[in-house]
């Protein structure tokens, strides 16, 4: 299965999902003018992933910040692991990084932990 990477700019994300070693990366701002048509490739490549999922599977978010309907787009990727997390076929966790003084971004990783039941490990980041 090919990797999926995705150049980060001023309103979106960079992502590297990649199904040999089971890591999927998303960093910087995500507030596109059309967040579902920007998460739907990361949804068709999950769909994909999950098929035949690594046999454990590691999410690095580290977001600066992110809109409504991101978050929402967000908690759809969150969902889709959670699944495949409670069928038994991949151990995931998400590895939730925020910088140190963002405590509405810790917030968010928090409440993401409170809906979704898979293992959340909320990190601070020094940004130089």
């Amino acid at each position: 299965m090919n990797p999926l990477n995705i150049e980060g700019t001023s309103k979106t994300p960079f992502v590297s999902f990649s199904a040999d070693d089971g890591v999927l990366e998303m960093s910087g701002k995500s507030i596109p003018e059309n967040s579902i048509e920007f998460y739907q490739p990361l949804y068709h490549w999950l769909d994909q992933y999950l098929q035949l999922p690594a046999k454990t599977t590691t999410v690095k978010i580290q977001l600066e910040y992110f809109n409504t309907s991101s978050s929402k787009c967000l908690l759809d990727v969150f969902r889709k692991l959670e699944a495949v997390q409670k069928s038994g076929r991949s151990e995931v966790t998400v590895m939730w990084m925020y910088e140190e003084e963002d405590e509405d971004m810790m917030e968010a990783g928090d409440d993401y932990q409170s809906i979704v039941s898979i293992p959340f490990r909320l990190t601070k980041v020094t940004v130089e």
